[in-house]
């Protein structure tokens, strides 16, 4: 064995364990970080894997509850599953679950390998991973800053599938990603029928050319914001890249008794928001054409399932019950999923809504347009007592956002600061305990330690 490469397992391994034993929610990336300084070229040490068993998780949203709903049913049926958790997505985090789960020698010796892949980082990742199978989960406007727009991230994932020809699973209510089709020998569509939260957006609401012949695509209901019924004005491209029906479709949904249904089956559901019958529905297709697992196992798999940390968490303090959403900033499709969500509570509530300064990586900036590609008509109509519009960067402009969405400008109150305090203090003064809170990940770290402080 390359003395690098030996010393590389070591290192990342032991260093990997230290900082497990400090914090075990840390250290996700730092193992393949020290284990490719070391070796450049430490993901050709490796043996045991299988790329038939190996599976690439990516698209804008979704891809962590995806990797771990998947990985959770594959542990349930006893295989050894390993995967890189905490999101850590990119080549030193897949590298990083890859030192934890080799052996000395840098076997693997797990059954099956589920990897979550920043949509940027995917042809990188598959050079130096074999894997014969990729699940998309939707190509939506994200992180403009890096990736431009949604279509050049079709194109390098486009790329991607002409290189290697890889087996896809596909969302096919998406219309970017299930077009990605054209671009496999093997496809496998899951999608969702119509249910009772699905909504309609008027003209006047942005919308996205079609993948293949750049014409308007008219969606005549959404499921999730931009994926549901859709077709293209000019060459008729619609669902499931215009097959009759998709491979896995998910019907029945009934989210006043958590249930939905798959091939005539009756599933628990859970968690039952909208955008998780795409996970629910992808989960089945991979893990019945991946791993032969069955629609049954698959259910009572689900019944079982805990959502990761972060996606929807409750927060107490002093009497408020505050329900977060995960607000991926720069994203219209998580905003509308709140919104959604919000508006479909028939009780009175509180909204606490921020747009802060997107400071993920360099450049940081401050970014509000997406939200006026958001519907908040439901909201404006539904029992609203008060919105807080906070951050000390864009606090008005999404308070205008709002107004010029058709919400009530008397419900709004402006609060332009990222003060934790103020803002609860502002929450408490209106003597409501039901609120919903979306701020961006740093805003609401701050609050939810103040809250477990001060509770």
């Amino acid at each position: 064995m390359d003395f690098r490469f030996r010393r590389a397992i070591i290192t990342g391994k032991a260093g990997a364990r230290i900082i497990s034993i400090i914090d075990k929610n840390r250290g996700t990336t730092w193992a393949g970080r020290t284990a490719l300084g070391i070796d450049p070229d430490f993901f050709s040490g490796l043996s045991g894997i299988d790329p038939s068993r190996v599976l690439f998780v990516t698209g804008t949203n979704g891809k962590s509850t995806l990797t771990a709903l998947i990985s959770h049913i594959l542990a349930s049926k006893g295989f050894n599953v390993l995967t890189n958790s905490g999101g850590a997505n990119m080549t030193s985090g897949v590298a990083s679950a890859l030192v934890k789960g080799a052996d000395m020698s840098g076997r693997i010796n797990a059954d099956y390998c589920i990897f979550e892949v920043d949509e940027r980082y995917l042809h990188e990742i598959r050079q130096y991973v074999s894997c014969d199978n990729l699940l998309v989960s939707n190509l939506e406007k994200d992180q403009a800053q890096r990736n431009g727009d949604p279509d050049f991230i079709y194109r390098k994932i486009a790329g991607v599938l002409d290189e290697f020809r890889m087996n896809v699973f596909l969302n096919g209510d998406e219309p970017r990603s299930c077009a990605l089709a054209d671009h496999s020998d093997h496809t496998v569509f899951y999608a969702a029928q119509r249910h009772n939260r699905a909504f309609r957006k008027d003209d006047t609401f942005v919308t996205l050319p079609c993948p293949h012949c750049r014409s308007r695509i008219r969606f005549a209901y959404h499921n999730n914001d931009g994926v549901g019924r859709f077709k293209c004005d000019k060459c008729g491209y619609t669902n499931n890249n215009g097959r009759d029906k998709a491979d896995y479709l998910l019907k029945d949904a009934d989210f006043d008794k958590k249930t939905f249904v798959i091939n005539d089956l009756t599933f628990p559901m859970p968690y039952d928001e909208p955008y998780m019958l795409y996970n629910y529905a992808a989960a089945v297709a991979v893990c019945k054409e991946f791993a032969g697992i069955t629609e049954e196992e698959s259910a009572a798999a689900i019944a079982t399932f805990t959502v990761p940390e972060g996606r929807i968490v409750n927060i107490e303090y002093k009497g408020l019950n505050m329900k977060y959403f995960m607000f991926k900033q720069e994203n219209p499709e998580t905003l509308q999923n709140f919104i959604n969500a919000a508006a479909a509570d028939p009780d009175e509530k509180v909204i606490i809504l921020g747009f802060g300064v997107v400071d993920t990586f360099d450049p940081h900036y401050i970014n509000s347009f997406y939200a006026f590609e958001c519907d908040y008509s439901a909201l404006a109509e539904s029992n609203l007592r008060k919105i807080l519009v906070v951050t000390d960067t864009s606090a008005y402009d999404a308070a205008n956002c709002l107004i010029y969405g058709g919400i009530d400008p008397s419900v709004i109150e402006v609060i332009p600061t990222n003060d934790p305090e103020k803002i609860l203090d502002a929450a408490m003064g209106l003597d409501c305990g039901n609120i919903y809170l979306t701020v961006n990940m740093t805003t609401f770290k701050q609050i939810r330690k103040f809250a477990e402080k001060n509770r």
